[in-house]
């Protein structure tokens, strides 16, 4: 299993802009389909933005226009760039690493993994 360490979380006002990264905190020769999700107090957690292995990006539609999720300088490192926050994007953003591929030529198996997360407030 791969550690996610997630960073750049922060408070915004209404409009502003963050800028969150995910990495792994060890090598592993997996390479993952890599995902931001959220979740609000009292709310379920929820899918944002991923970047499968293939570079192809999805995006939910809440946030569809506003974030744009890239790969980082490293395998299996992720940057969310967030702009034109708004107040209901307020919550604790995860990344995840899924999907795993092992090439042939090393031996072990992949595991999904979570991040503990990484708070965003944006206020009115």
């Amino acid at each position: 299993q791969v550690d996610l360490v997630e960073s750049g979380g922060g408070s915004v006002q209404a409009g502003g802009s963050l800028r969150l990264s995910c990495a792994p905190n060890l090598f592993t020769s997996c390479m993952y389909d890599m995902s931001w999700y959220r979740q609000a107090p009292g709310e379920e957690r929820e899918f944002v933005s991923g970047l499968a292995r293939d570079g192809s990006p999805r995006y939910a539609d809440s946030v569809k226009g506003r974030f744009t999720i890239a790969q980082g300088n490293a395998k299996n490192t992720v940057v969310l760039r967030m702009d034109s926050l708004k107040p209901e994007d307020t919550a604790m953003y995860y990344c995840k690493a899924d999907q795993g591929y092992l090439p042939p030529v090393f031996s072990g198996e992949c595991h999904d993994s979570w991040g503990q997360g990484t708070q965003v407030t944006v206020s009115s």
